[in-house]
């Protein structure tokens, strides 16, 4: 089985989506965006807010399984389990990278 290389803003967004919402605000640039489930979080203190609310309703894990880069945007291919409906499911994650942080991303299916 090959090791998956992971650019460093992703392999660190994904230990801190481990930790907390401070640590995974941190990954982001100041104006950040995550876009997920229809709805935009804009900058660290929205991000902050999103993983909070997101870590008291959902408890999962994340398994990342392929990345290519299309466009000037890594796109991540993740195996996700955990105690939400349609457990488990298979995420895209777009990243658009800036001066070794993360100016936004986008959660789909």
């Amino acid at each position: 089985m090959s090791v998956l290389t992971l650019p460093d803003p992703i392999a660190a967004y994904l230990a801190a989506d481990t930790q907390g919402p401070d640590d995974l605000a941190r990954c982001f640039t100041l104006q950040g965006v995550v876009k997920d489930k229809g709805e935009s979080h804009i900058g660290r203190d929205a991000i902050k807010a999103w993983k909070r609310e997101s870590s008291t309703l959902y408890t999962y894990t994340t398994e990342p399984f392929s990345v290519e880069l299309i466009d000037g945007i890594h796109v991540g291919y993740c195996h996700v389990a955990g105690s939400f409906a349609g457990s488990p499911i298979d995420l895209k994650l777009r990243f658009r990278l800036e001066r070794d942080l993360i100016a936004s991303l986008e959660i789909t299916v």
